[in-house]
């Protein structure tokens, strides 16, 4: 699994601060999720698809791999609006399906927002470190340690819940127990996975939680981190091609003439 998230080359994507990355990203998600400009939203979703599959540094069939889902969320959404929204301007209908034109640029703006979406939320995630932006949010953005170690040590523990989850299935093989099929065998798995499971996980939130009372950790008290972040001037560069990339595609959004369905 860490191999399938581990890129060929780290870009500047990667050394931008991670709390900066994290807050213009989702700035952007905001704003797309907001915005009713068809033009605008396709060209902010070409842009940002450069950015991801041209400075992300990971080979194309990862990204394609990583794609598969942000195409059927932009298929599905689009399509079920395209065929059962609402409009005036009529321009096929049979039984439940009807497409309109309103409903069709409703549809095309849905998926967009939708790939766009994806697009974001894949450049945060293969371009950054979980550890690194939690570090950066308590010292540049000030977040409490409790909420940020809270979820570094969630984040620790995924791996070790997954291997002992494979741990368990083997054992299980190994003792001949076979499943029933259908829901009765499915109820007969969360028995004997679920329990086990969640015991050893309070094992590890006691030992846990003894560990950081033995080292004297202190939520109020100033603190020194393993991991020093910095802003540098790579995030300078990362704010420039932002600001480019949305005034370019909102001046594209003005001087090409799509609809604007907030004008309908």
């Amino acid at each position: 699994m860490q191999e399938l998230f581990t890129p060929l080359r780290e870009t500047w994507l990667y050394r931008v601060n991670p709390a900066l990355k994290f807050a213009l990203f989702f700035t952007l998600l905001l704003i797309v999720l907001f915005s009713r400009n068809l033009a605008f939203i396709f060209h902010l979703t070409i842009l940002y698809g450069i950015v991801l599959y041209g400075f992300s540094g990971y080979p194309w069939r990862k990204l394609l791999l990583f794609s598969i889902p942000m195409l059927l969320s932009f298929i599905s959404s689009a399509v079920t609006m395209i065929l059962f929204g609402k409009g005036v301007h009529v321009w096929w209908s049979w039984g439940l399906i009807k497409i309109s034109e309103e409903s069709f640029y409703y549809g095309l703006l849905l998926g967009c927002k939708t790939l766009t979406f994806g697009l974001i939320s894949l450049s945060i995630l293969l371009t950054t470190r979980p550890i690194l932006l939690f570090y950066a949010l308590m010292q540049q953005f000030k977040l409490s340690p409790k909420y940020a170690y809270s979820f570094i040590a969630s984040i620790r523990l995924l791996p070790l819940i997954v291997e002992e989850l494979r741990t368990r299935s083997d054992a299980l093989k190994v003792r001949g127990i076979h499943f029933k099929k259908g829901i009765k065998g499915f109820y007969e798995r969360l028995q004997l996975f679920t329990v086990p499971l969640f015991a050893q996980s309070i094992r590890r939130a006691q030992r846990v939680a003894v560990a950081m009372e033995a080292k004297r950790f202190q939520m109020n008290a100033k603190r020194t981190y393993y991991y020093q972040t910095y802003y540098t001037k790579m995030d300078i560069v990362f704010i420039i091609v932002i600001v480019i990339s949305f005034a370019g595609a909102f001046w594209l959004g003005e001087v090409i003439p799509y609809k604007r369905l907030s004008e309908q």
